[in-house]
């Protein structure tokens, strides 16, 4: 996927938004470090992937983080780790790292949450998720995704690398695709988490967290720019004239 993104003065378009940031970094190597942990030993996916029944009779409720970090081959952890990379940076700019992570924790377990409570409703596409396995970051960077369309509703995403779409009808079209996908019954892709990490991630922030939290660390942030801006008061060319500052 392709972004494009705002700079001060116009819109460029680039891959990717920058830097690892150190929320991003630690989860990057916590998924590599457990997808060759569980190649090397086969029996860590048995043990630490969502399996509803075994939260539910055997109380594995370890299982609601663990299956994050476990992933089914190399595609799967490299298309999630970009994603994670490319959507998750930018809102732990501007969120801080300690609440990116706790949200990235909620959406996570929240996803998680959706597939057992979904795997209890007596239907049978769904009573059939009962004993089966879920591994992957899917549900929370889902709720990242969603996170983004909030904040940066414009902000165009390329779709299959080609399509130029807004981020919001983005995460529409992602959502409409993972609830009709969960409608026609069990396949490989735990489409319920995805739905799972969309809708806690919208009801999380809506609740209230992101106006309160999320928005008054990126003032703060913001103010304690300019603040050093001012402070330096560095000007183009090493002089202080009357002409148009730039920050080098």
């Amino acid at each position: 996927m392709r972004s494009r993104y705002a700079s001060s003065s116009n819109f460029a378009s680039s891959f990717g938004p920058g830097p690892l940031t150190p929320g991003i970094r630690a989860l990057i190597i916590a998924n590599v470090a457990m997808f060759v942990i569980g190649m090397i030993v086969p029996e860590v996916t048995l043990r630490l992937g969502l399996v509803p029944a075994g939260v539910i009779e055997d109380r594995t409720v370890w299982q609601l983080v663990s299956y994050m970090f476990l992933h089914a081959g190399i595609f799967h952890i490299l298309f999630n780790m970009l994603t994670l990379w490319m959507f998750g940076v930018e809102l732990e700019r501007r969120w801080g790292t300690r609440f990116f992570l706790k949200y990235y924790f909620i959406v996570g377990i929240g996803a998680g949450l959706t597939q057992v409570l979904a795997s209890l409703v007596p239907v049978a596409p769904l009573e059939a998720i009962y004993f089966m396995r879920t591994i992957g970051a899917s549900g929370a960077i889902y709720g990242l995704l969603l996170a983004y369309a909030l904040y940066f509703p414009e902000r165009q995403i390329y779709m299959y690398m080609v399509f130029p779409i807004p981020a919001k009808y983005f995460v529409m079209i992602m959502g409409a695709i993972s609830l009709f996908s969960a409608i026609e019954g069990p396949t490989g892709v735990a489409y319920l988490t995805h739905l799972g990490g969309l809708v806690v991630g919208y009801l999380y922030l809506k609740g209230g967290r992101m106006t309160l939290v999320g928005e008054l660390k990126y003032r703060a942030a913001k103010w304690r720019i300019n603040r050093t801006r001012r402070k330096f008061d560095v000007y183009a060319g090493g002089r202080s004239g009357t002409g148009d500052r730039r920050i080098h």
